[in-house]
């Protein structure tokens, strides 16, 4: 199990990640609430998912998301260091992603 500053650290790696890659995957046509609901440790994160960048992650859950992510904190670490395949992840129910099927399918140029 990871700790709450683990995941916190581990989704600003990912937006840096998102944000180095942008330029050369273009623009994504995606501006979206995401909340990142750590499910082992009762915590939460929340940010925006705009143009391929992972933007605005602060702590604490958003209700109104648009896009809602759901893993345990091991799994989340996993996921964003690319040791876990986020298709084999979500078929096994390590994690689950809730949005709209057309903003799933925009979210894969992301992964």
């Amino acid at each position: 199990m990871a700790s709450v500053d683990e995941c916190r650290q581990a989704l600003h790696d990912l937006a840096a990640r998102l944000d180095a890659n942008a330029e050369t995957r273009g623009k994504l046509d995606l501006d979206r609430s995401l909340a990142c609901r750590v499910t082992d440790l009762g915590a939460a994160f929340r940010a925006r998912l705009a143009g391929g960048r992972l933007l605005d992650i602060t702590d604490g859950d958003d209700p109104a998301a648009k896009i809602v992510l759901s893993a345990g904190s091991g799994d989340l670490i996993a996921l964003v260091t690319g040791r876990l395949d986020v298709t084999r992840a979500i078929a096994s129910r390590q994690v689950s992603i809730k949005a709209n099927p057309f903003d799933l399918l925009k979210l894969r140029k992301l992964l």
